[in-house]
């Protein structure tokens, strides 16, 4: 029974440690990137155009509708706002559109005309409407309501298609490509990585081997999988806390089966500090590997 005091040692702390990152990601939540909506338009035209999302609250973030006091304009002729504001004509225009459902605008707005995108990367509203205007002749052009649907939601909007309304159309359009690509890369590198400090580690049987494929294979496969959902659903932030609490997690899980199942399959036992050992080094290199492989290519943030 003494034998395996070490494993429930490491077992309890992979918990305890668990726990405290878990309150750790709440406390500091609000530190972490903010999510954000990206609007593309396609044909769009060289008129000059400005875009801004409506809301259905008064505020979000920072940015509010206009009270009516004159300090609080957020355009660039008020004094001490400085030049990120819209300019004054322009917010006058937008401050003086009625929306049908009563939907808000928050005195933030950018020329969409230039890059052809609108972006509000820093606590956009939602539900939203996206609300543009063609200054040379006055027009506004809406759109229905809409939700994100990610922590960054992307959408597009072909400027040549309208309902019967004479709505604009967006159009989910998620990057999901790069997403997938990723996953494969880090479950498929981070296995390698596993089983190849298993060969340094002298596990060289067959038996042994088939159990730490079918191990690694099942944790690394689960653990990217939840990764790519908690990425998709919650940002960079979450990901990077979760990624840790996981890999405690599969530590603790893979040092008590190393320690009780590679050891029964094996003709030449290991000592069970042995299996408690590589399955920390096992998973402290592959989190190394993975982490830096997802800021190789950020689209998993």
């Amino acid at each position: 029974m003494t034998t395996y005091q070490p494993t429930k040692r490491f077992v309890t702390l992979a918990v305890v440690l668990a726990l405290v990152l878990s309150l750790l990601s709440v406390a500091y939540a609000d530190f972490g990137p903010k999510p954000s909506v990206r609007v593309s338009f396609e044909n769009m035209g060289e008129e000059l155009c400005y875009g801004t999302l409506l809301s259905a609250r008064e505020s979000t973030g920072p940015s509010s509708a206009w009270d009516g006091v004159p300090e609080h304009a957020r355009h660039n002729g008020v004094e001490g706002y400085g030049s990120y504001g819209l300019e004054e004509e322009i917010w006058h225009a937008f401050v003086g559109y009625e929306d049908k459902d009563g939907y808000y605008f928050l005195q933030e707005g950018w020329v969409v005309s230039d890059q052809q995108e609108l972006a509000w990367t820093y606590y956009p509203p939602n539900p939203f409407k996206i609300l543009l205007y063609f200054p040379e002749t006055g027009e506004f052009m809406t759109s229905g309501i809409y939700e994100r649907y990610a922590f960054d939601s992307y959408f597009t909007v072909d400027m040549a298609e309208v309902d019967e309304n004479g709505l604009l159309l967006a159009e989910k359009s998620y990057r999901y490509g790069p997403e997938i690509a990723s996953f494969f890369a880090r479950f498929l590198l981070t296995f390698a990585v596993e089983m190849g400090i298993a060969l340094l580690f002298g596990f060289r049987e067959k038996k042994q081997l088939l159990l730490l494929l079918w191990v690694n294979g099942a944790t690394q496969l689960i653990l990217n999988v939840l990764l790519n959902i908690i990425s998709y659903r919650s940002g960079m932030l979450a990901f990077v806390l979760s990624y840790i609490l996981f890999e405690l997690i599969v530590f603790a899980i893979e040092a008590v089966v190393y320690s009780v199942w590679l050891r029964r399959v094996s003709e030449k036992p290991k000592k069970v500090w042995v299996c408690v050992v590589y399955a920390l080094v096992a998973n402290a290199v592959s989190f190394v590997v993975g982490y830096n492989l997802a800021l190789v290519i950020p689209s998993l943030f």
